[in-house]
Order: structure tokens, then C-alpha cells, then sequence
């Protein structure tokens, strides 16, 4: 049994996987505010072994609205999240993603949608793109003010298995994780 736990973690530390979010845009609109993004990223080379080895991989996107404000510090307006999970089913040489507004528990996937691809490079193709991603409802933006929105991707490792988590800590071949922040305003209505 200790034989194949010690097959199952990971192996010396790689370098660190670099990624970016190349494109970032934000669209206020009478239903809300939406955020689509694009990320230049390549998988970490110890979770692509992972998932060939049938472990789901999982990620985390998050979006937090702040306000700025001259007299104190930025107030949170909003704060959205979408967890990812990226597995490979062994048998029918599948590549799954679901995606999820609620963290995946091991009961099961709750209200997720899922998606399946024949090859890698097509799943992480789909978990690059954000497309007109609901963040802040209508009305949460105050006229007139200057809001910033911070946006982060990165891999989640507190949903691996144990043994994964006690060998990955301090291995920078796990760390995958990229931010980018812009400037929203909301125009005054027309009187």
C-alpha cells in the first residue's frame, strides 16, 4: 500500500507554469455587470500527469468588485466565483470539465455544467475563455464612481487528494495562478 502512494506523488519539482490573462473586458449593461477574459496558460506539467493517472484537477476563477473611495480604503462591492473541475476518464479516453458556482464535493457534482472533449488541448482551449460571465448584479455599481474589478485564475490545490496536497506543498511544478485588474464605471442616467 505505501508502494502505491508513493507511485501516486508527484515527482521533483518542475518550473513554474507562467500564464497571463492576455484580454480582459468588461460590459455594463442594464442587466449587470459581465466580465469576458481570455488566459494564455499551459498546463503544469504534475497535473497533467495527475489526470492522466485519472485525478480531477481543479481551478478557481474569481472576480471582486471593489469601490474607491478618497476618504478610507476600497469597499467590496462584489464578490463572484466559479470553480472548475478538470478530469480524464481512463476507459473511454475522455476529457471532462464541469464548471460550477458552488465548490464540488465529494457527494457529488450539485448543479454544474459539463462538458466532454476528445483531446487536452480542447478542454483547456474551453477553460481559457470567460465569456460574458455575470459578476455584479443591476445595481450594485453606483453611478458616477470609480469601481475596479480584480480578476484571478489559479489552480486550487485544497480539492486534491491528501496525499497529493502533502507532496505538492512547497513544489512550485503545482503553482498555476494569474491576475489582472481594470476600471468599470457606470454613466449617470439621463434626466
Amino acid at each position: 500500500m505505501l508502494a502505491a502512494l508513493t507511485a501516486l506523488l508527484p515527482g521533483p519539482a518542475h518550473a513554474q507554469a507562467a500564464g497571463s490573462v492576455t484580454d480582459l473586458q468588461l460590459d455594463a449593461t442594464a442587466d449587470g455587470l459581465f466580465l469576458s477574459a481570455y488566459m494564455d496558460f499551459e498546463l503544469p506539467a504534475q497535473a497533467q500527469e495527475a489526470l492522466h493517472k485519472g485525478i480531477s484537477v481543479f481551478f478557481v476563477a474569481e472576480a471582486e468588485v471593489v469601490r474607491e473611495r478618497w476618504y478610507w480604503s476600497d469597499k467590496p462591492v462584489t464578490h463572484a466565483v466559479r470553480y472548475l473541475r478538470l478530469s480524464y476518464q481512463p476507459l473511454t479516453r475522455r476529457w471532462r470539465l464541469n464548471q460550477s458556482s458552488v465548490p464540488f464535493t465529494g457527494v457529488g457534482l450539485g448543479v454544474a455544467l459539463g462538458q466532454t472533449f476528445d483531446d487536452l488541448a480542447d478542454a483547456l482551449s474551453a477553460m481559457q475563455r470567460i465569456a460574458r460571465w455575470r459578476i455584479a448584479d443591476t445595481g450594485v455599481l453606483e453611478p458616477g464612481a470609480r469601481n475596479t474589478v480584480h480578476y484571478q485564475f489559479r489552480l486550487d490545490m485544497s480539492q486534491l487528494p491528501r496525499p497529493f496536497q502533502i507532496g505538492a506543498m512547497g513544489r512550485s511544478g503545482w503553482s498555476l495562478a494569474m491576475s489582472r485588474s481594470a476600471e468599470v464605471s457606470v454613466a449617470e442616467p439621463a434626466r
